[in-house]
């Protein structure tokens, strides 16, 4: 009898349920890479669980042929920690929005990032809340006008990958719903890390944001406005690459090749660096003052939480025996209501 698992393809990870969302989202484009991607992991579609939050992007679960949870608001994070933690074999995605994620969700997704659980997060950031209908979130920019900020947004803007890194991230990254061919090699690098993925995805709300991340991702715009991270190779940038970011002390420039600056003069970028302060400082650079970075951040090895926990309790096991519920129950002072 065969023991090879079957070889699936990207419509064997499609569920059976209509797909709503709006006409035109950027959702859509995240959920084809998904399953566009999934099949090169050979991991079987029972071993694959996705755990949502509340929000347009936590109906993902729903149209993915695997395991599923929707979950609470904000608490994704909090169910697919448990999960994995008793059940490591899973290959476990949390599906989650810059309001579900770091709103509501902010402590539980600091916590699952330091605790370098092996689970991937992918955050969909339209720097809006959309599924109640067009207020502002926690990324979106100051002055931001929108139905609960008719006057403008005072608040600062989070930026989610420094906060990523600030905790520690072993696996930072950022891709765009429009670049699909990037966002899919993105994906599959945080499916192949050990450890925490972190992935920002800039997503398009047509409705309520329409053109919220243009400038990184018009044609006529993008190469002047975004820079792809290569692990070793020096920040270039720009339609002609002739353009390319070196650090002045501490803070990073814009320059243009040929003018008495070479490549070797730029800042090379380094995502296995055990210190995670270049990352951080790449998670600073925003437009329009720099063009923003896209890819890996940082990618580096560290102890994975379910692996030390499911270690403590085997220990324990060892030293104390199996468990005994009952006896649990009835150790120390007991009384009897009557």
């Amino acid at each position: 009898m065969s023991t090879e698992l079957p070889v699936l393809k990207s419509t064997d990870f499609a569920s059976d349920q209509d797909i709503r969302w709006c006409p035109g989202c950027g959702d859509y484009s995240i959920l084809a890479q998904m399953k566009s991607m999934l099949p090169s992991l050979g991991v079987p579609r029972e071993n694959l669980v996705f755990v949502s939050g509340i929000g347009c992007s936590s109906r993902f679960p729903y149209y993915m042929n695997t395991y599923g949870i929707h979950s609470i608001h904000g608490r994704a994070p909090a169910v697919a920690t448990g999960l994995k933690a008793v059940r490591p074999e899973l290959q476990v995605w949390v599906i989650t929005g810059d309001g579900d994620a770091l709103s509501i969700g902010g402590n539980h997704l600091m916590h699952c990032i330091r605790r370098n659980m092996d689970v991937n997060i992918v955050m969909f950031n339209n720097r809006i809340y959309g599924l109640t209908k067009g207020q502002y979130s926690p990324t979106s920019p100051l002055g931001k006008v929108t139905k609960s900020t008719p006057v403008g947004s005072i608040d600062n803007p989070l930026h989610p990958l420094s906060i990523a890194i600030g905790c520690e991230g072993t696996f930072v990254a950022r891709s765009i719903d429009f670049n699909t061919k990037h966002l899919g090699a993105t994906l599959k690098r945080a499916a192949e890390h050990r450890g925490t993925a972190f992935v920002e995805v800039y997503q398009n709300c047509n409705i309520f944001n329409d053109g919220a991340w243009k400038y990184a991702t018009d044609r006529d715009t993008k190469a002047e406005t975004t820079i792809e991270l290569e692990h070793g190779k020096p920040l270039i940038f720009g339609k002609d690459r002739n353009k390319g970011i070196r650090l002045n002390g501490m803070q990073p420039e814009v320059v243009e090749l040929g003018k008495g600056i070479t490549e070797d003069d730029l800042l090379f970028h380094d995502e296995k660096a055990p210190e995670p302060t270049l990352a951080y400082l790449l998670s600073r650079m925003r437009y329009p003052e720099f063009p923003e970075p896209i890819g890996v951040f940082r990618a580096i090895d560290a102890p994975k939480y379910e692996v030390e926990l499911n270690r403590q309790i085997d220990q324990a096991r060892e030293k104390r025996g199996e468990g005994d519920l009952n006896a649990l129950f009835n150790a120390g002072d007991t009384w009897t209501v009557s």
